[in-house]
Order: structure tokens, then sequence, then C-alpha cells
């Protein structure tokens, strides 16, 4: 279990109290006009991307390791990603919010990686346990044309397994039913080949008045780009 703490946006925080549950406050800097540039980060990726992805360096150790099926029911470990990349996220398979726009920054980062892609694996947690059927994955990943990248896993399982992985990657959530829309932290960490994590970033969407989710002008082609950026620095 690590000893720090994800950003968790105050409407998540709000929700998750509502709901019971214990939340932690931010500990990953906000970008703002007193941004420092966090430590660790390589000078390759500029302050602006590092402010946009709000990215902070996390302690090189092991991630929490974790078996669990894929949307092409293959049962997998994580450490059998071991000598590659991995851009690891958390997502809902009936998401209609930030998860699509991850997904669309996923597949621009597996085209901007060119020759580095084959040392990238894009994967994601489940973390919808009303909906974690294999077929529920199978189903977003197609839907967002995810299955375009070869090395993409979806993964999902029984509840219990997926309550570990969550917790032992510090990702809070709410469910509050099978037809509600499930709240829970964004974030996508970064893994080098020999299996430690390196660096994680916060996936943001812009709201209409209605909402509605969307993503900012040009972020997901720029956290496409930063994605590609991080994950060839730790392929090379």
């Amino acid at each position: 279990m690590h000893n720090y703490r994800l950003l968790v946006t105050g409407s998540l925080t709000a929700a998750l109290i509502a709901g019971g549950l214990t939340v932690t406050a931010y500990a990953l800097i906000r970008h703002d006009r007193s941004y420092s540039r966090p430590y660790a980060i390589p000078a390759a990726v500029p302050d602006s991307q590092v402010n946009l992805m709000e990215l902070s360096p996390v302690p090189a150790r092991p991630a929490p390791g974790f078996t669990l099926t894929d949307q092409d029911g293959r049962v997998l470990s994580l450490s059998a990603f071991r000598s590659q990349v991995v851009a690891l996220a958390f997502m809902d398979p009936h998401c209609t919010d930030i998860c699509p726009i991850v997904s669309d920054e996923f597949t621009d980062a597996y085209r901007d990686l060119g020759k580095l892609a084959g040392k990238v694996v894009f994967a994601a947690v489940n973390v919808n346990q009303y909906h974690s059927a294999v077929a529920d994955v199978t189903a977003f990943s197609r839907e967002h044309q995810l299955t375009s990248i070869p090395s993409w896993h979806f993964f999902t399982g029984p509840g219990p397994s997926l309550r570990a992985a969550w917790r032992n990657h510090n990702v809070a959530g709410q469910a509050p039913g099978p037809d509600a829309g499930i709240v829970h932290s964004s974030v996508v960490y970064f893994i080098d080949p020999r299996g430690r994590e390196r660096y994680l970033a916060s996936p943001q969407a812009g709201h209409t008045s209605s909402g509605a989710s969307y993503p900012p002008p040009g972020q997901i082609a720029a956290w496409g780009r930063g994605i590609a950026q991080l994950a060839g620095l730790l392929a090379a």
C-alpha cells in the first residue's frame, strides 16, 4: 500500500463523503499561478505538458500486482508486462463522462508513439462492480476503438479482486447501484519496464451547464502527445 495519496476532485470528495466513504484531500500540486514544477519529471517534458496532465512523480516502487481477465477473456497478471511500459487507467465500461475522453487520449497516444508503440501496453481496470462481465469491457473497448491498439487490455473480474486493485492503487469510488453513474478517481499511472510506478497523471474534463462532459479545446491531442512522450521516455 502506498503512502502517497491521489488527487480527488471536489465533486468526487463530496459524493464519497455523502456515501459514507473516507477520502483523502489533494496531495498532488494544483498547477496555478503558484505552480512549482514537481521534482523528478524529465526535463524533456515541458511545463505546459506537466501542468495540463497534472503530472507528478511517485516513489519508484513495484506497482501493486493483480490478476484479472481482459476484454478477450485472457487471464493475465500485471507482472506479465514486465519489460514493457504500462499506461494504466481505471475506467467504467458504462461511463459517458471522462472514460471515453481517456480512451481517445490512449488511441492518440498509440498513434503518436510510432515505432515505440510495440514497447508500450495500454491498460485499464474496471471500476464498476455492477457491470463487471467480460462482455461489458469488450463492448466498451469496441465502441471507443480501443481494440485498434494491439496492446490494449481492459481488465475486469469478481468484486473482491477489483476492490483489491482499486485499494492497492489508491483509487476511490462510489457505486450507488447498477443503474447509477459511478463516481471514481480519474488517474493514469505510468509503470516502467521494471514494473515500477514512476508517474501519475490526472485526466480532466469540462462540463456544460447540463452536466455533459467535453474535453477542452486541444486536450485530447495534447494528452495523447503527453502520454506518448512519457511512455516513450520510459521505454527508451
